[in-house]
């Protein structure tokens, strides 16, 4: 695919983006010394867990951290499943439209995902997909994302994922726990 197709790609994905992830683009510097998030399109490279990827974009590879989805950590409970489903749905140079959203404190891009429509699924915003399937709690940088609140409570009373198996503990709180926490919590649960 050349750039100029890459780039018209991005312009239709831009052109859909308030509707395809059903909110506004989010005010926040993008590294550009711009205020407002840009759109482009890019190829997935590496999935490095549920809610982090390489994603080559602009003849860079970012390390790309979704926003609106926290999915548990590697080593938590559905952390492996949950990467492994990510993959599933990023194949190997899977084309993908990036919102940037600036960046976190550990240097990661902070961007909205979303993958395009394909036979007769239309496009879906990742962080939405993986709240709904009860992969991942909603969540963006420093607060929960009132859009997905529903789809959460959904996944979580039909015992959708990670909700199958209480209680499901959220990555902020996971990584501070002690062994003996993990182990507790973890018991029973498929890892």
């Amino acid at each position: 695919m050349t750039n100029n197709t890459l780039r018209l790609v991005a312009i239709g994905f831009l052109a859909l983006g308030g509707l395809l992830t059903g909110c506004p683009p989010a005010a926040g510097s993008t590294g550009g010394g711009t205020d407002v998030p840009r759109t482009e399109a890019g190829r997935v490279v590496r999935v490095i867990d549920g809610d982090t990827y390489d994603v080559l974009s602009g003849g860079r590879v970012l390390r790309v951290r979704l926003t609106g989805a926290d999915a548990p950590e590697p080593g938590q409970p559905y952390g492996r499943q949950v990467a492994d489903s990510v993959r599933r749905l990023l194949s190997p140079r899977q084309l993908v439209a990036l919102t940037l959203h600036g960046q976190d404190l550990y240097g990661r891009t902070l961007a909205t995902v979303v993958l395009p429509a394909a036979g007769k699924r239309p496009a879906v915003a990742l962080d939405s997909l993986l709240v709904a399937r009860g992969w991942a709690w909603a969540w963006a940088p420093r607060h929960k994302v009132p859009r997905l609140a529903a789809v959460q409570q959904q996944a979580q009373r039909q015992g959708r994922g990670l909700w199958h198996c209480p209680p499901a503990v959220p990555p902020s709180i996971w990584r501070n726990l002690s062994a003996a926490g993990k182990r507790r919590y973890a018991s029973g649960c498929p890892r």
